[in-house]
């Protein structure tokens, strides 16, 4: 490729990355390991997302991070048609879907390996890792067999 060539050739641009507050660090740290984990507060037992510094229950700020079992279910989605961010030019038709994790918390995300038209809410999923780049993998979910 010529000199000219290189510099009118096209470059993809770059997907805009999550900028993470401190209190969602250890949610994507795991996710870098393959690994969906939750905040579980240690005064009322429940599982909240958005992470944040206190329990969304009952305001403790006794919490702990733990795997989460990666299972849940489709609770609504929508399919994006128009290209709204152009790395995204070659990603269309896709889907952006609340899925209600197996623990409770609800997450919002990606269903993939499944055609737009064939998602419902209520199908089982499972997550699965997308590794973005060595700084940032993201959390999706795929169709399952069961929850």
């Amino acid at each position: 490729m010529s000199a000219t060539e290189q510099n009118t050739a096209r470059r993809e641009p770059s997907r805009p990355a999550p900028n993470p507050p401190l209190e969602s660090r250890p949610f994507w740290n795991a996710a870098r390991e393959h690994r969906l984990v939750l905040p579980r507060c240690e005064a009322c037992g429940q599982c909240w997302f958005p992470p944040s510094s206190r329990c969304g229950h009952c305001l403790s700020d006794c919490m702990h991070w733990e795997d989460a079992s990666g299972h849940g279910k489709v609770f609504s989605f929508v399919v994006v048609y128009r290209v709204y961010h152009p790395a995204f030019a070659n990603e269309v038709p896709y889907v952006v879907a609340v899925v209600e994790l197996a623990e409770g918390p609800r997450l919002l995300s990606n269903i993939v390996g499944i055609a737009p038209d064939k998602v419902r809410c209520g199908m089982p999923v499972k997550v699965v890792f997308e590794d973005v780049s060595d700084d940032c993998t993201l959390p999706k979910f795929a169709v399952s067999s069961g929850g």
